[in-house]
Formats: C-alpha cells, sequence, structure tokens
C-alpha cells in the first residue's frame, strides 16, 4: 500500500473567540486562505497539482457557510479546477479531514491532498448552525431522559474518574505554563503563518495567560451549575470552569499530504507518515470519553504498545478529558501535551485536529522522538486518534 505523508503542517496563532480577539475582523475564508497558500508557497508547490481541499468546520452558517473550503481555495489564489469540500465531525473534523486525506492517498485516488480547519468562534458563534431547529429531537425515544450539554459530560467525567477540582486546575495551569514557556524559546514560530490585522501581523497566541495560577483558578465559579441535573447526576461536584475549559477560539490550521513517491519526484521532503489511525463512537451522554477506544483502536492497528509512542496529544476540551485518558491508559504524564494544549492555545473547533498536528510533529522533531499519537473527543459522543512517525 502506498504510503501517505504529511510534507508540512501550519497554523495560525489563536484568536480570543469573541469581538475584540486579534482575528475577530478576519473573515474565515481569509484565515483559512492564508494558511493554505503558505503551505503551498514555502514548498514551490504549483497550487494546481493538488488533487482536492478537505476541510474541517462545525459552524457551516454564516460568513462559513456554503463550503467555505471551496470558498477559500479560491481566495487562496488555488486554480479553478482544484476541488474542495468541508466535512463535519464536530471537533475533529479536521483531524478527520486529514483521515479522508491520507486513505485517498493510500488508495491511489489522490497524490497530494490539502486537510486543514477553520473556526471563527467570534463571527460565528457555538451552536449558530442549530438556531432554530432541534437537531436532537428525534433522539429522545431512545433517550427518553435527555442528553447533555459537554459541560455536563465533563462534570460526570470528572466525578466517575474521581477528579477532584483541585486536579483540574492544577492541570489547567500546567497547559498555560508549558505554552508560556514554548512560547518565550520560539518553540511555536515556525509553526504559525501570519496574519495581517490592523496595525499589524498577529503571530502570537492570544489565549494564553502566563499570569495563570492554581490559587487564581480556584476562585472561579462553575460553568454549568444546574439544580435539576445536580439531582439527576448526585455524583457531580460542580468543578468545570472557564479555567479549566478550552476558551473560545478564532484559528485555521491545514497540512499537505501526499504520497511518498509524489514527494520524492517533487524533490520534497517528507516530515512524518501516517502509521495508522482509527475513528469511533461512544456514549453520547459522556460525549467525551472515546478518546480512549479510539486510542486503543490505533494503537492495535499500529502493532505499538503505548510505552512505543513519544508523545501524545489529546485535545484539551475540558481538563477531565486528558486526566481520565491517562489515568485509563497508566500514560506518562511528561508525554502528554508536552507543550500545553487547547486550554492554553485555544480549541477553534474545526481547526483543532491540524493544530494538534502542528504541535506534535514540531516537538517530536525538537526532541528527536519517532512515534506520535493525538486524539480529539467530539461532539455526540465520537473521537479520532492519529499515529504518525517522524521521518
Amino acid at each position: 500500500m502506498t504510503d501517505a505523508v504529511i510534507v508540512d503542517v501550519l497554523r495560525t496563532a489563536s484568536g480570543r473567540g469573541k469581538q475584540g480577539g486579534a482575528l475577530s475582523d478576519v473573515h474565515p475564508a481569509d484565515l483559512y486562505a492564508t494558511v493554505l497558500r503558505s503551505l503551498v508557497d514555502r514548498h514551490g508547490l504549483d497550487p494546481g497539482l493538488v488533487d482536492d481541499v478537505i476541510t474541517g468546520c462545525v459552524s457551516q452558517v454564516g460568513d462559513q457557510g456554503l463550503n467555505i473550503g471551496r470558498t477559500a481555495t479560491l481566495v487562496a489564489g488555488f486554480p479553478e479546477h482544484v476541488p474542495a469540500t468541508t466535512i463535519d465531525r464536530q471537533c475533529g473534523s479536521s483531524q478527520q479531514a486529514m483521515h479522508f486525506a491520507a486513505q485517498g492517498v493510500m488508495s491511489g485516488a489522490y497524490d497530494i491532498v490539502v486537510a486543514g480547519g477553520v473556526e471563527s468562534m467570534s463571527r460565528v458563534p457555538m451552536f449558530s448552525n442549530a438556531a432554530g431547529g432541534d437537531p436532537f429531537g428525534p433522539l429522545s425515544a431512545r433517550y427518553p431522559e435527555g442528553l447533555v450539554g459537554q459541560g455536563i459530560g465533563a462534570e460526570i467525567i470528572a466525578a466517575r474518574w474521581g477528579l477532584s477540582r483541585q486536579q483540574l486546575d492544577e492541570y489547567a495551569a500546567r497547559s498555560h505554563a508549558l505554552a508560556t514557556t514554548n512560547a518565550g524559546s520560539g518553540a511555536f514560530a515556525s509553526e504559525i503563518v501570519p496574519i495581517d490585522v490592523e496595525g499589524g501581523q498577529h503571530t502570537g497566541d492570544e489565549t494564553i495567560r502566563a499570569s495563570t495560577t492554581v490559587e487564581g483558578l480556584a476562585g472561579l465559579k462553575p460553568s454549568f451549575y444546574d439544580e435539576e441535573l445536580g439531582q439527576r447526576f448526585p455524583e457531580i461536584e460542580w468543578s468545570i470552569t472557564p479555567g479549566n475549559s478550552s476558551p473560545l477560539t478564532d484559528g485555521a490550521s491545514a497540512a499537505l499530504i501526499m504520497s511518498d513517491e509524489r514527494a520524492r519526484q517533487l524533490g520534497l521532503r517528507p516530515r512524518a507518515r501516517f502509521h495508522s489511525s482509527s475513528v469511533t463512537g461512544s456514549d453520547p451522554m459522556l460525549m467525551l470519553t472515546g478518546v480512549i477506544p479510539a486510542t486503543e483502536k490505533a494503537l492495535k492497528r499500529s502493532g505499538l504498545s503505548i510505552d512505543d509512542i513519544d508523545a501524545f496529544e489529546v485535545n484539551e476540551a475540558f481538563a477531565p478529558v486528558p486526566l481520565a485518558w491517562a489515568k485509563e491508559l497508566g500514560v506518562d504524564m511528561t508525554k502528554l501535551n508536552p507543550r500545553g494544549g487547547a486550554i492554553a492555545l485555544g480549541h477553534p473547533l474545526g481547526a483543532s485536529g491540524t493544530r494538534l498536528m502542528t504541535t506534535l510533529l514540531g516537538h517530536l522533531e525538537a526532541t528527536g522522538g519517532r512515534y506520535g499519537l493525538q486524539t480529539m473527543c467530539e461532539g455526540g459522543g465520537m473521537a479520532n486518534a492519529t499515529v504518525i512517525e517522524v521521518l
């Protein structure tokens, strides 16, 4: 079977996903187009050779409606014959885009693909694509007590895995500390595409809070307290706050993926190859635990053990997610999100999958690691996992 390789992967720096955020005045198609253009330009690649552009985006309405992947591809100056599609696997959308791209290359359907994602949470608020509708109404027969939101799912996970508020806040502070250290050392510089904004260029992650302390986080009030749900789930201790959750974020990211043979023909040096991948469904009530079986499934397919992996990226939608994952799998915590995670670096929904890949690959290359694994919990109870090998 043909090897699918990653020639490069880039991202924007995060912007706060609200009005006044660094990227809130940038149309998401322009944001994503800048990353697409940079991805081909820095390798001197003719964009007309790209077979497809696969784009993850969750809130496909308003500025992000009508196939934003196609719009951004045209804005980026790619020839009109280059197609594009936009997909939604919730928070794992761009990770799934990478999987589709790699699968297409491995099957021989593609030679060169761009896979990425974009989300402007300042311009297209979360859940705006469900406004006026009842998307889960038909599920009432299967789940008569009603499904709950992700925040409640995170509360249940914290309770069932025995994770205290103190542990969640310590983990959140760790995320900001690691991100601060790596930003200060220039570790993110090579993965970030500058974005033109009023007054200059945006090149630094706006969501990192260097002043974060456990003591400061302890003073924050729970985000999802609900008396009725507290009676339904008496184990909940109301530990999830804005401080130990990922922030609303604007951002874009993309990976240049092709066959190993095509890369050699073009004189390009691949950075990594796709080793194995998985996608799985999980309990839609807990919603966020799919990262555990997805990891196990990807590792089984790879023939590797958990100890063979040099670094892990587990999306920090909420602090209980990576902590429960690590507790369940017995992972060395020094390998987990070693440059900080989404609590500090942000979670621009559709763009987060390829954002994690930029950070994972950069860390592996800087430390001489060989294997990396990333996994992402997703709305509705799903998860993707990807194993890569550095070349």
